[in-house]
């Protein structure tokens, strides 16, 4: 049975509709950075998408070949997720998507080194005759945030987040945004299968003790 990471860390992947506090640890990730419209059929967002899915899929296949990974098991490549940011803008101005900068990224398996990474992006480069070179090996120490589950569009983000911003100050904290720490999403649901008002996706937003 492949490990899935969704199913053996639901405090990260599955929280529940109504607003927690977790603590999320360092990890790292296949990361692409890009600015602009996601939804632009043609934009930067979707191909960095397909660069970030040629990686993880090279390393997870990586078992079939010469480079054998130390610490290798068989698990389900995680979901895409997302950090988010406008220049100017506290938190994120929804009306305003050509502004967006964001940082790509899935989730790597603890067993992956930089090295690993490297190999894969030589192997992906070699096979796929593409240019990866956008593709970087990124570690995030997210630390304490506020999450929760929203299902629904993404347009419809505001409401969930304003519920996390109420939660988070009853429990004494404030919002934590800086350069450094992001607004972060998770997509659970494959927006070109799954109806807008299905979409399930984790919104996280780093937060701090007030004082």
């Amino acid at each position: 049975m492949a490990f899935d990471y969704k199913k053996e860390y639901k405090e990260f992947y599955m929280p529940k509709g109504t607003p927690s506090i977790v603590t999320v640890p360092k990890m790292n990730y296949i990361a692409v950075r890009g600015s602009g419209n996601p939804n632009d059929e043609y934009g930067e967002y979707k191909h960095a998408i397909g660069l970030l899915y040629g990686i993880a899929f090279t390393i997870k296949m990586s078992k079939k070949g010469d480079h054998q990974i130390d610490g290798y098991f068989d698990y389900v490549v995680p979901p895409l997720e997302g950090f988010w940011w406008q220049d100017g803008v506290v938190g994120v101005d929804y009306a305003n998507k050509d502004s967006f900068r964001w940082i790509s990224v899935i989730r790597l398996p603890d067993f992956v080194t930089k090295e690993d990474f490297d190999w894969a992006v030589m192997e992906a480069t070699a096979k796929k005759k593409q240019d990866f070179s956008k593709v970087e090996f990124f570690t995030y120490d997210e630390g304490m945030c506020v999450q929760c589950m929203h299902v629904g569009a993404y347009d419809d983000e505001p409401a969930t987040v304003e519920a996390m911003h109420r939660f988070m100050e009853e429990q004494g904290y404030m919002l934590d945004i800086t350069d450094k720490r992001m607004h972060h999403e998770i997509y659970l649901s494959d927006a070109r299968k799954v109806a807008p008002e299905k979409l399930k996706t984790v919104i996280r937003h780093p937060i701090k003790v007030k004082g």
